[in-house]
């Protein structure tokens, strides 16, 4: 299993309606350590609410960097210097540990350590909190009670990291004090400070079009779905109740306003479009879903054709009321000379 994929796992099954999705919120830290030899290495790393990011951090350019004026919650400056002061410590020691045991562990320059650590909160307690380990994208260790575990796909280097950091008892304490003591307090004050941000929902917009097919006798169908917040979102290609096998859903994009746009394709034949239709699903919505029609004009086809219309009809009498005109008069309308309508000039100067 990926590594990252537990994240991401964790943030789509929150599900329910925007109060209880505010009520079960996860934080996490994420950390990227790459190793290209013994005196070359860059990190980086970030925190999360769900899929919004409210802190970034780098090895070479100082301290914690908060995105949002609520990030930090209620923790004083002097909180979070000891936080940036632990997390450097906490790096040098793991890059220190890595070259020392490089040959052992069967790490091969260049390689990749990830970790993330975080706190779960359902019904407004907390119910879980994780530490975990990879490297080059597989699960490797997990922090669990006050001591590291082994993941299965580990194998033989998992193992014997384990033995190593289980002997570090006094990190251990520490690691779960911040697991059970300051990740839980800054969770609940974070939310609370930024309460309005993290339910912000905004409604999607949806429109169809068609992209240019390869196959003559095919088209390629695409339903847009942009402006949208939070980030989790079912779009679907359906024909009456039951969704196509054969869409592409493309990756979700920020748009500059920080919402969200995607794309879903769906490859047809020409003669096979009837009782197509686009659902789009969103917690925004609030049950309400968006469904497009491809066989039906949309709104904004509607409002186009309301405006065109009396233009139209407007056009065509003028242009019938012309040539009955100019088929029907006797002779078309005189043009005067100029001359009489020029003003009589005075006697004395003539």
């Amino acid at each position: 299993m990926m590594f990252w994929q537990i994240s991401w796992l964790a943030v789509l099954l929150r599900g329910g309606d925007n109060e209880d999705a505010f009520h079960n919120q996860i934080f996490r830290a994420t950390g990227t350590l790459s190793v290209y030899n013994r005196s070359w290495s860059q990190s980086w790393g970030s925190g999360w609410f769900g899929e919004l990011q409210t802190h970034s951090w780098k090895s070479n350019f100082g301290g914690i960097i908060s995105l949002r004026p609520w990030s930090n919650g209620n923790f004083s400056n002097k909180e979070m210097t000891n936080m940036e002061e632990l997390l450097q410590r906490g790096h040098n020691d793991l890059l220190h540990l890595l070259h020392n045991h490089a040959g052992k562990w069967m790490l091969e320059y260049p390689f990749v350590v990830q970790c993330m650590v975080g706190c779960e909160l359902h019904s407004g307690e907390v119910k879980l909190d994780f530490w975990q380990f990879a490297y080059q994208g597989s699960e490797l260790l997990s922090f669990q009670n006050s001591s590291w575990v082994p993941s299965p796909e580990g194998g033989t280097r998992a193992q014997q990291m384990c033995r190593l950091f289980n002997q570090y008892t006094f990190t251990n304490q520490v690691i779960l004090r911040n697991l059970r003591d300051t990740c839980p307090r800054y969770l609940l004050s974070a939310l609370d400070a930024g309460k309005a941000d993290l339910q912000r929902q905004v409604k999607p917009e949806a429109w169809l079009s068609t992209r240019p097919n390869p196959d003559p006798d095919h088209l390629l169908l695409v339903c847009h779905v942009s402006g949208f917040y939070p980030k989790p979102i079912s779009v679907k290609w359906m024909r009456g109740e039951q969704a196509q096998q054969g869409s592409q859903l493309s990756d979700i994009l920020p748009n500059a306003d920080g919402t969200w746009y995607l794309q879903i394709f769906l490859d047809v034949e020409a003669t096979e479009t009837s009782g197509l239709s686009c659902r789009v699903t969103h917690s925004s919505l609030e049950g309400q879903d968006i469904i497009l029609y491809l066989d039906r004009p949309n709104s904004k086809d509607l409002i186009i054709l309301a405006v065109m219309l009396p233009l139209l009809l407007l056009l065509t009498g003028l242009a019938f009321w012309l040539k009955k005109c100019w088929t029907h008069c006797e002779s078309p309308p005189t043009l005067l000379p100029l001359e009489r309508f020029q003003q009589p000039r005075d006697s004395k100067h003539t």
